[in-house]
């Protein structure tokens, strides 16, 4: 479940961002950071959401989840395809979010 929290807060902040990066670097319309601010909003309580114990726990898993998601949008939104370094460094992050979220803790 967590995963899935994680993926639907990672295209809600990468969304919010855009919508940022659009207004700022795109010479969008300022209309653009209404949705941006929204999707933030959402992107925080998707967080909120995950069953950790500990907030920066979540965060530094959530770390992971969001590189790879990143790469996603690098390709899907903006056309570009990611390379194998992209594509490994995020395999290597996928794996460190996997071992902080389901390591066995003491106590």
């Amino acid at each position: 479940m967590n995963y899935v929290l994680f993926a639907a807060a990672a295209l809600a902040e990468i969304a919010g961002c855009f919508a940022f990066w659009a207004w700022w670097r795109l010479d969008k319309s300022p209309l653009w950071l209404a949705p941006g601010l929204a999707s933030l909003v959402v992107f925080a309580w998707l967080l909120a959401l995950t069953d950790a114990e500990a907030a920066g726990r979540t965060y530094a898993a959530y770390g992971g989840i969001y590189i790879v998601a990143s790469l996603a949008w690098l390709w899907v939104a903006e056309g570009i395809r990611p390379d194998r370094w992209d594509v490994s460094g995020a395999a290597i992050c996928l794996a460190g979010a996997s071992i902080i979220l389901f390591a066995p803790r003491a106590g």
